[in-house]
């Protein structure tokens, strides 16, 4: 298992990966229709965003990336032949890592409604918890207690409704 950080070449397995989930699964039509596609992945990826994702015998079976101006984790993603091996939590814990380091004090994302759901029970391990319901969207977040992020000027706080956030 190798962990590592995104780059470019990367961003189009990272949507084999993404359409390939069974929770909030989506299409590429779908995706582009909510503004994601390589292109705006590879605009985020040269801006404030970052991520990074775990090949398997040069496969990449998972990924997630973070807004470093929002705070937001904007996306996890893993091959469900790949859940429960501790590749989603190495890689929450590599986006975490880097948003508190760039004075990120309360990290955000967005998840479906239903709790019955494993990506909800995965968040809660890791020490998320529920903020609101808004627009059809489960919101979490979770505090970070870093001197960087309390000495910064950035808070990162969630906006009142994303989009794009696809997690």
């Amino acid at each position: 298992m190798n962990i590592r950080e995104i780059i470019e070449d990367d961003i189009p397995a990272l949507f084999v990966v993404r359409v390939a989930t069974h929770e909030n699964q989506l299409t590429l039509e779908e995706l582009a229709s909510l503004g994601i596609t390589e292109e705006t992945v590879k605009a985020r990826l040269r801006g404030d965003f970052k991520g990074w994702l775990c090949e398997i015998n040069a496969q990449v079976v998972g990924f997630a990336m973070g807004d470093r101006t929002t705070g937001e984790l904007w996306v996890i993603a893993i091959l469900p032949e790949y859940i429960g091996q501790g590749i989603g939590s190495a890689l929450l814990r590599r986006v975490e890592d880097w948003l508190q380091a760039n004075g990120c004090a309360r990290l955000w994302l967005t998840t479906d409604l239903d709790p019955s759901l494993k990506a909800y029970r995965f968040y809660r391990q890791h020490g998320w918890h529920d903020d609101r319901i808004e627009h059809g969207l489960r919101y979490m977040v979770k505090d970070i207690s870093h001197k960087q992020a309390i000495l910064s000027e950035q808070n990162c706080v969630p906006r009142r409704s994303s989009s794009e956030g696809e997690t």
